[in-house]
C-alpha cells in the first residue's frame, strides 16, 4: 500500500515541480472528462489546448487575456507573501473600471492626449480606494480581510450595474444597460495590427519587473517576506504590521484598478454590466501557480488564459457548455493543492503481510 510520509524539511524540488504536475494531471483529467463527454479525446486536446494558438491572432488575444490575470496576481503575490489575504481584487479591478470609464465619458467629445493617462490614474485610485476599505478594517478594528474584500466584490458588482442602467447608461443606446462608446483619445493603442493585443500587456510586464526588484531588492520587500514568514521577528526588527497591509492591499488595489481600465479601455471599449469573466478570482490560482514569484506568474498567467480561449474553442467547434472553462481551472486548483501535499511528505510504498 502508498501512505504518506513526513520529510525532515520541505522539498525545494517538489516545491518547482508541483505546478508542473498539477498542470499534467489537468491535461490528463481533462482528456478523461471529453471522453465521458462524448467527444474525441484528441479532437478535443486539439480544440482546447492548441487550436486557440495555431495563428498570430489566437496568440495575441492569449497576450490580451493574460495581461489582467499577470497584473493582479503578481500584485495579490506581494500580500500573500506578507499574510495579507486579499479576495477581493475583482471588485478592486471592476471600480478602477467604473472609475477609468466616468472619466472617458465625462470627456467624452475631447480629443485630447491627456484624457488616457487620466483614466489611468482613476482607475488606480479607484482600485486603491475599494483595497483601503479592508484595509483600514483590518488595521483599526482587526477584521478579517478575506471576508470584508470579498463581500465588497458584490457591491462593486452591484454598483457598475446600478451606474450603466442609469446615470452612465447610453442615451442613445436604445435603453440598453451600457454606456456610450469611448472615444478614439480614450481607448488603448495596440501593439500589434489588426489584433487586439493593446499596451496593457507591456505593462503587465513592467508591473512583473517592478514588483521583482521590490520584493529581491528593497527593504520593504524584504520586511514583506519576514511579515509573512514570522510576524514577531519583523515586529522586533521594528517592521510595523500596518503598514505593511496597508502597502499590500494598496498596492493590489492599484494593480487591479488598472487592471480594470485597461480591460473597458481595450478589448472592451465601454461600460458594461459585466466588464470581467471573473478575472481578479482567477489571479489567485495564478499566483499560488506560479509559487508567489513575479517570473511564476507570467508563466501561470498565460496558462490560465489558454484555460478561457480554450473553453470558447471548445464551445464553438465541439458544441460544450462555457462552463468547461471553469471546470479546467477547477480541477487545476484541485491539482495544485494536491501536489503541494509532496513538499511537506513523500510516497512511500509498504508490503502488507497477511496474518496466518
Amino acid at each position: 500500500m502508498i501512505s504518506l510520509q513526513p520529510r525532515q524539511q520541505p522539498s525545494k524540488l517538489m516545491g518547482l515541480l508541483a505546478p508542473l504536475l498539477a498542470l499534467l494531471l489537468t491535461v490528463l483529467a481533462g482528456l478523461v472528462l471529453f471522453a465521458l463527454l462524448g467527444v474525441p479525446v484528441g479532437q478535443g486536446f486539439y480544440a482546447f489546448f492548441i487550436e486557440p494558438v495555431s495563428s498570430v491572432y489566437g496568440l495575441s488575444e492569449l497576450g490580451v487575456k493574460a495581461a489582467p490575470l499577470i497584473m493582479i496576481a503578481v500584485a495579490l503575490s506581494v500580500g500573500y507573501r506578507s499574510n495579507v489575504w486579499n479576495i477581493g481584487a475583482e471588485g478592486q479591478l471592476i471600480l478602477g473600471g467604473i472609475c477609468g470609464g466616468a472619466v472617458a465619458l465625462y470627456f467624452y467629445e475631447v480629443d485630447a492626449w491627456y484624457v488616457l493617462p487620466l483614466m489611468m490614474l482613476s482607475g488606480v485610485l479607484g482600485g486603491m480606494l475599494w483595497a483601503a476599505i479592508p484595509a483600514l478594517l483590518r488595521t483599526r478594528f482587526n477584521a478579517n480581510e478575506i471576508l470584508t474584500s470579498l463581500m465588497l466584490t458584490y457591491i462593486a458588482a452591484l454598483l457598475l450595474s446600478l451606474l450603466v442602467h442609469g446615470p452612465l447608461r447610453d442615451p442613445d443606446g436604445f435603453n440598453f444597460p451600457e454606456s456610450r462608446l469611448f472615444h478614439a483619445a480614450a481607448t488603448l493603442p495596440n501593439i500589434m495590427q489588426g489584433t487586439r493585443l493593446h499596451i496593457g500587456a507591456l505593462v503587465a510586464l513592467l508591473l512583473v519587473v517592478v514588483t521583482w526588484v521590490l520584493l529581491s531588492r528593497t527593504l520593504l520587500g524584504f520586511a514583506l517576506k519576514v511579515n509573512g514568514q514570522a510576524p514577531r521577528a519583523g515586529q522586533y526588527a521594528g517592521f510595523t504590521q500596518n503598514r505593511l497591509i496597508w502597502f499590500s492591499l494598496l498596492y493590489c488595489g492599484a494593480c487591479a484598478g488598472l487592471a480594470g481600465l485597461f480591460e473597458v479601455a481595450g478589448p472592451i471599449g465601454q461600460l458594461l454590466p459585466t466588464i470581467s469573466p471573473g478575472y481578479g478570482f482567477t489571479a489567485i490560482i495564478v499566483a499560488f501557480l506560479g509559487r508567489l514569484h513575479p517570473v511564476g506568474v507570467v508563466f501561470a498567467g498565460l496558462v490560465m488564459a489558454l484555460s478561457y480561449l480554450g473553453g470558447e474553442s471548445a464551445q464553438i467547434s465541439l458544441n460544450l457548455p462555457v462552463a468547461v472553462t471553469g471546470v479546467f481551472q477547477g480541477m487545476l486548483l484541485f491539482f495544485l493543492l494536491a501536489a503541494d501535499v509532496l513538499i511537506h511528505y513523500r510516497l512511500v510504498w509498504r508490503r502488507t503481510g497477511v496474518a496466518a
